[in-house]
């Protein structure tokens, strides 16, 4: 009796499988997932308030003399 290489890696295959199955398991987590984004945006409006007081003060020369 003949026996295919496929047939005899399944076979092999299928045991091992059936025994991790009740190892592995996949559950939803208790609390949710929280992503925290602390993000400072500080410097970047401090840069653009000078850059628009900076134009302010060149196109208006007669308001702030030097």
């Amino acid at each position: 009796m003949r026996i295919e290489k496929g047939r005899v890696a399944a076979m092999a295959i299928l045991p091992c499988g059936l025994m991790l199955a009740g190892c592995i398991q996949v559950a939803a987590p208790d609390k949710p997932i929280e992503i925290n984004l602390n993000v400072n945006v500080k410097q970047e409006v401090v840069v653009r308030l000078q850059k628009d007081a900076e134009d302010f003060i060149a196109n208006n020369p007669e308001l702030f003399p030097q």
